[in-house]
């Protein structure tokens, strides 16, 4: 697990700075930059066999069943980027630990960074695709932290919505890409998958898969026309545009096509779609980068216009041109990041990034001039610089390239790209470091603290190096990354060297430098030319895109939720009726084999029974609490076809349940009026009938057909099973609590959450508007007698019954009808009884834990009998019993799934006792209330006049 730990170092440690902080801003930095210093080293330790040509593989299973698996390797590739983000992040965190200004955070700021690094680290050495895909959008979201790190600025803010919403967008096309991918290639691995290349372009799949895949990489790399995002996030503190721009989140699309080039690239879609996107990308960021005067800006630009060279050279296809791209993703992560830490330095010292008010600075910062004028020749592509090197080999790809049956279109368009970027980069250099000297309102300035230009002159050292002895200090690295890039063909790697004689590449390179030249000496025409054209604004049409996206949204949910439950009970049972029907009329239909029972009378009286209910509550809904009795009827007819079926436990729950819930919604209907409004037309009470009739057809038919046909069922396992692996004879217990153990587990959860929400939302109405809302709704109708004696008396004879029932019937659950749940319930309704009979008041007095702790308690308990299979290496909630023998008793049965029961009992009294305690406190104050003067405002009949002189009705108080 050493290769998982190099990703998850950064996602832990991310937890230190915010705590380090405290000890002060050096101490914080220490910590981050240690963090990933621990993780660089864990890399470093594997390079050596990677240089020697082994793939290491690590990790495990975490989702067979969906092929996901916790699964990482790394080659060449994942080296190389991995190693990028880790030194350049090291760098960074030194400079932003000088950099930052005092307001701000560096503590929220290095949490952020870490989990941002970590999430990077996951992307290069996944193993699998659907756990890359899980890391990919942790980038989004974690660089939506960093670019909005200055969130009081609104260009933080907007920036950070962008970079989401476009990258976040390009997550989800990479997630249908994966699960299509790994559909045609058979496996979710990549180290299986990039084996499995001509499987995957000859799938039918091979182009939804290449779409799909290429926004993914489009999106997240800036590519034409979703580059707009990226200059946008420069509203980041620069030394996360130092990071993203350089050696992360960019890279990660060309990461992608890069790790995925032996399974896509070679096909006529690939060479078409890749190479015109990243032509085009280089010549448009390239172009609009010449003409900005934010430092940042420009740069920002240039990275877009770079990603599209890397883009290109990696659609060509070929070898050659692979070789290229990752030499150039080198290059350009070094002076790429030393040009945006020197703007940094530039804006730090001056305050100032509009290099129309910018000049001199080499004679005012010498250091820092000089390294940031070595790092715009590399971007120019100065010779001796490595900038040139790659630049050259981007030109030699280009001239072995045809397009559309052209051998010159590519060339060309490649030497205009390196010509304007010549031009850009020597327009970035003579503004702000070369020509007339500016006076700044923060005084002259002056080189920084060393803590400031060292990391760019960290940069700088492998931009020389390069350019000088480029096969000594690169040629290995770059050579064992392409390799791993083109897969298991032999690679045919020509040593990089600085001279390679007087050839057409370097020709072209000679017009780019001097073309850009020219066109620096042109600039001023030529812009005044530029704002005579027409110019989209990205910014412009994405607002007009999310605002009309906002528009059509809202216009949807108005016409779909109109907050009308018989409308959406409608919608439902049409989609369920339309999907049954066309399944029905495409299959082929027989009779089924199973002869009917016989009807008896107690069968037909019943069924007559929950006939005439079931329409008396349609036709009575009106009157609440008429509906209320005739759905009980309906509930007790239930149950007695339990009973009639042979299923006691599923009667005495049903009853149980019954009981219960018709005392709390009398208790909740004295807060309301008596009568419900009308709410519908006769039309629309026509439609819903037809539609309801419909349904139940539907449904008795599919039931019909269901019963009379035989087929395998689980039951005759959990009948068998019951006894040998559950340890009980009552087999719905045994299922509850073994078999489905994690089904009632969560829904006692789903029962606590739902307790939780009602004495949420009844805890508002004890005061302010709700409180004097539900005091108009409510009628007074009260009794001269709040607290009857004879049922103060019985309630109070009978609770200490009724617990000693449940407890019979919680201790026998599991060889007889019985158990956690309706012991619950007979425990829950003797206490109902108590505070219907006392009243609020008393009962509370009594109580001494609440219904908060029983809840607490249930799931405590329930979980940690499950939790405590894994201390046996068994699956969670796995059950155990054994039979201990016991003098004069014999042997006695003991059973982990007693416990977990004890958990059911526990959250069922819990939910029905904060409930109960809550509907009844509400009821309690709105009794001691004053009755507000003036009209309703609740469309519902007037209530009737309360009677001062008489006590409060007992279910009012109850």
């Amino acid at each position: 697990m050493h290769l998982a730990l190099i990703a998850l170092i950064p996602l832990a440690g991310a937890v230190l700075p915010p705590l380090a902080v405290r000890s002060g801003r050096n101490l914080c930095t220490a910590v981050t930059v240690a963090v990933s210093l621990a993780s660089l080293a864990l890399l470093m330790a594997s390079a050596p066999a990677v240089f020697d040509g082994a793939t290491i593989r690590s990790g495990g299973d975490w989702v067979p069943g969906l092929g996901l698996s916790f699964r990482f390797f790394l080659d060449g590739l994942g080296l190389f980027f991995a190693a990028l983000i880790l030194i350049i992040g090291v760098l960074v965190v030194v400079y932003a630990g000088f950099y930052l200004g005092r307001d701000d955070s560096p503590g929220r700021f290095f949490a952020f960074l870490l989990l941002f690094q970590g999430a990077m680290l996951g992307i290069v050495i996944s193993d699998n695709v659907l756990l890359l895909t899980v890391f990919w959008e942790l980038t989004s979201l974690s660089s939506f932290l960093l670019i909005g790190y200055w969130y009081h600025t609104p260009e933080a803010r907007q920036g950070a919505r962008m970079a989401l919403v476009v990258t976040g967008g390009g997550g989800l096309l990479l997630m249908a890409g994966m699960l299509l991918l790994g559909q045609a290639a058979g496996s979710y691995q990549l180290t299986e998958i990039l084996q499995r290349g001509d499987v995957v372009k000859a799938s039918p799949l091979y182009v939804p898969i290449l779409l799909l895949v290429l926004g993914a990489a489009f999106t997240k790399s800036a590519q034409f026309p979703f580059h707009f995002w990226l200059p946008h996030a420069m509203a980041a503190p620069t030394p996360v545009s130092a990071y993203l721009h350089s050696a992360t989140m960019v890279k990660a699309g060309v990461f992608l096509l890069a790790r995925l080039w032996p399974v896509l690239a070679g096909t006529d879609w690939w060479f078409a779609i890749v190479t015109a996107t990243g032509l085009v990308t280089m010549l448009v960021g390239a172009w609009i980068a010449l003409f900005k005067t934010d430092l940042k800006a420009i740069l920002a630009h240039s990275t877009v216009s770079h990603l599209g060279l890397m883009v290109m050279l990696l659609g060509f296809g070929t070898e050659y041109a692979v070789i290229a791209c990752v030499f150039h993703i080198l290059n350009h992560a070094t002076f790429k990041a030393a040009l945006f830490m020197s703007a940094g330095i530039v804006d730090h010292e001056t305050g100032v990034r509009d290099i129309r008010r910018l000049g001199g600075l080499l004679r005012v910062m010498p250091i820092s001039a000089v390294l940031a004028l070595i790092a715009a020749a590399a971007m120019a592509g100065v010779p001796l610089f490595n900038g040139f090197l790659s630049k050259e080999m981007m030109l030699q790809a280009a001239v072995d390239t045809e397009a559309m049956g052209q051998a010159w279109i590519v060339p060309v368009a490649a030497t205009v790209g390196a010509l304007l970027s010549a031009a850009y980069s020597a327009r970035l250099a003579f503004a702000t470091y070369l020509g007339r000297r500016h006076t700044y309102a923060a005084g002259t300035p002056h080189d920084p603290s060393v803590g400031l230009w060292a990391p760019v002159a960290a940069l700088v050292v492998p931009v020389l190096a390069i350019g000088l002895w480029p096969q000594f200090v690169a040629g290995g690295l770059v050579q064992r990354t392409a390799q791993a890039v083109v897969g298991p063909m032999p690679l045919r790697f020509e040593p990089l060297a600085i001279w390679h004689g007087l050839t057409l590449p370097l020709l072209m390179s000679v017009i780019a430098l001097a073309g850009g030249l020219l066109l620096l000496w042109a600039h001023a025409p030529l812009d005044r030319l530029r704002g005579l054209l027409p110019r989209p604004e990205a910014k412009t049409m994405f607002e007009v895109t999310i605002a009309a996206s906002a528009r059509a949204a809202r216009w949807i949910v108005r016409r779909l939720h109109g907050e009308s439950l018989p409308r959406y009970l409608a919608a439902i049972i049409l989609t369920v009726l339309v999907v049954g029907a066309v399944g029905f009329t495409g299959g082929n239909h027989a009779a089924g084999g199973r002869a009917m029972l016989p009807i008896n009378l107690p069968a037909a009286v019943g069924w007559a029974l929950l006939v005439v209910a079931s329409l008396g509550v349609m036709a009575f809904h009106v009157h609440r609490l008429v509906t209320l009795i005739l759905s009980s009827v309906v509930g007790l007819i239930v149950s007695l076809t339990f009973m009639q079926f042979s299923a006691p436990d599923l009667a005495l729950t049903q009853i149980s349940v019954e009981v219960v819930t018709t005392i709390l919604l009398l208790l909740a209907l004295n807060l309301l009026p008596k009568i419900t409004p009308p709410e519908t037309s006769s039309v629309r009470k026509w439609i819903n009938a037809v539609i309801a009739a419909v349904g139940g057809l539907a449904a008795a038919g599919l039931a019909f057909a269901v019963m009379t046909r035989d087929g395998a069922s689980i039951s005759d396992f959990h009948l068998a099973e019951s006894k040998p692996s559950g340890g009980g004879t009552n087999v719905v217990n045994v299922i509850l609590v073994d078999f489905r153990g994690f089904d009632t587990f969560g829904e006692i959860i789903v029962l606590c959450i739902a307790a939780l929400v009602i004495f949420a939302l009844l805890s508002s109405a004890f005061e302010g508007a709700a409180a004097r809302r539900l005091d108009k709704m409510r009628q007074r109708l009260e009794s001269g007698d709040a607290h009857p004696l004879m049922l103060v008396v019985a309630t109070r004879v009978l609770l200490p019954l009724a617990i000693t029932v449940g407890i019979y019937i919680f201790l026998r659950g599991h060889n007889q009808p019985g158990g956690g749940f309706i012991a619950g319930l007979v425990v829950a309704t003797a206490i109902i009884m108590q505070f219907m009979a006392s009243g609020y008041a008393w009962s509370s007095e009594q109580r001494h834990i609440d219904g908060h702790r029983l809840l607490g308690a249930g799931v405590l308990i329930a979980a940690a009998t499950g939790i405590g299979a894994f201390l046996f290496g068994r699956p969670f909630l796995t059950s155990y019993f054994v039979y201990v023998p016991v003098p004069l008793i014999g042997e006695v049965e003991l059973a982990t799934a007693l416990l977990f029961d004890v958990g059911v009992f526990l959250a069922v009294v819990g939910t029905v006792f904060l409930s109960l305690s809550q509907i009844s406190r509400v009821e309690y104050r709105a009794d001691r209330r004053p009755v507000p003067e003036g009209p309703s405002d609740i469309p519902f009949p007037p209530r009737a006049a309360a009677r001062p002189t008489a006590p409060a009705a007992a279910p009012a108080e109850s």
